[in-house]
């Protein structure tokens, strides 16, 4: 049994179902006569379906496959620094999410997560490390213009407010 196939299934099971209530509690808009193809919960509900469709999948298929070391060979994988740097990207998306977007002007909080996003990545994470000088200003240019970009094509092509 492939263990960490067995928790990612069950974790797609489980973050599927939770992602179906969410859609399916949803206000359908039948006061202002919407289509029913056009509520607001279809589509994540149908994203939903199909996530817990393929962590089933994903579960059987781990029960069924024998693999060497077992849960040993996950831990040795959950310790690594391929799993210290995917933490790092999920710790700062959630930053970036929860805590930038709302509180700062869209394109302050997006410049902020590039430039923390490229400082960590080049500084920190990186082997061998860059200098500091170098990344600094690297980040700097590129937190600018990713910022800058991004605002104005989701302001001006995509006409979405942004926060």
């Amino acid at each position: 049994m492939i263990k960490a196939d067995l928790l990612a299934g069950l974790f797609f099971i489980l973050l599927g179902l939770a992602v179906f209530y969410g859609a399916w509690t949803m206000d359908r808009l039948e006061v202002r006569r919407i289509h029913p193809m056009t509520v607001p919960g279809l589509v994540p509900g149908m994203l939903a379906i199909a996530l817990t469709l393929c962590g089933t999948i994903l579960s059987f298929r781990s029960l069924r496959t024998p693999a060497a070391g077992g849960w040993q060979h996950l831990s040795g994988a959950v310790l690594s620094s391929a799993a210290a740097r995917a933490a790092t990207v999920m710790l700062l998306a959630l930053i970036y999410t929860l805590g930038l977007v709302g509180t700062l002007p869209f394109w302050a909080a997006t410049g902020l997560f590039v430039f923390a996003f490229i400082m960590v990545f080049e500084c920190w994470l990186s082997e061998p490390r860059k200098p500091w000088l170098k990344s600094l200003l690297w980040a700097s240019g590129l937190a600018v213009a990713t910022a800058t970009v991004v605002t104005l094509v989701f302001e001006r092509a995509f006409l979405v407010r942004l926060p």
